[in-house]
C-alpha cells in the first residue's frame, strides 16, 4: 500500500481493479481537513483520463506493471498485432487502446509492452523514432514569413511541421511524445 507522499507523476496504481498511471499530481494541505492529493490518472487499458482526489487517510495499491520487449508485426482491421521477443507469442491490441501511438507504427518497430496480470494492456514507443518523408512541398526561396517551416507527410501518413530544407526521401527523427520534428537523421 502506498501513502499520499508516495504518489508521484509516472507511478502506477490500481483503482477499482484497473491499472492507472499518474500523469499529474498536486499535494495540498487544508487547515482542518488534512492533506489532499489532486491527481489526473490515465487508465492503462482504455486510455481514459480520470481526475481523482485522495484524502490523507486513503491507502492506494501500487499496480504491478511488467515490461517486455516486442515487435510490431501488422494491422488487421482495428487490431494491431505484436510478437513478444522472448516467447515469440503473438497478441493484438485494439486501436482504441493504442490511440495516437498507431501513427508511429511501422512493420518491425521495436516497442515495450506493458503487462498487467500477465496480460498485455498497452505499449510504449521509443522517445525518438526515424521516419522517411513520403511527400514534401518544394522550399521556395524567401518563403520564411511563417517561421521557415513546412508540412511534410511521413511514410505512416501523418503530417509534421519541419524546416524548409527537408526534402522528399529524407529520413527524419520525430519525438513520439509530442509528435514534433526533432532532427534530420545522419
Amino acid at each position: 500500500m502506498l501513502s499520499l507522499s508516495d504518489i508521484k507523476t509516472g507511478k502506477t496504481i490500481t483503482l477499482a481493479g484497473e491499472p492507472y498511471a499518474v500523469i499529474f499530481h498536486q499535494h495540498s494541505k487544508i487547515s482542518r481537513a488534512g492533506a489532499v492529493l489532486r491527481t489526473k490518472l490515465k487508465n492503462l487499458r482504455t486510455g481514459a483520463i480520470l481526475e481523482k482526489n485522495f484524502q490523507g487517510s486513503d491507502k492506494i495499491e501500487e499496480a504491478e506493471i511488467g515490461k517486455s520487449k516486442a515487435q510490431y508485426l501488422y494491422r488487421e482491421g482495428k487490431n494491431y498485432f505484436f510478437m513478444d521477443n522472448v516467447s515469440f507469442e503473438q497478441f493484438s491490441l485494439p486501436k482504441s487502446v493504442l490511440g495516437n501511438l498507431t501513427n508511429y507504427l511501422i512493420d518491425g518497430t521495436e516497442v515495450i509492452i506493458l503487462n498487467y496480470n500477465n496480460n498485455p494492456i498497452n505499449i510504449e514507443l521509443p522517445i525518438k523514432m526515424e521516419f522517411r518523408v513520403a511527400e514534401a512541398p518544394p522550399a521556395i526561396r524567401g518563403n520564411t514569413a511563417d517561421g521557415g517551416t513546412k508540412q511534410v507527410m511521413l511514410e505512416t501518413g501523418i503530417k509534421v511541421s519541419t524546416p524548409l530544407f527537408i526534402k522528399e526521401g529524407d529520413i527524419i527523427r520525430i519525438n513520439t511524445e509530442t509528435g514534433e520534428y526533432a532532427e534530420r537523421a545522419k
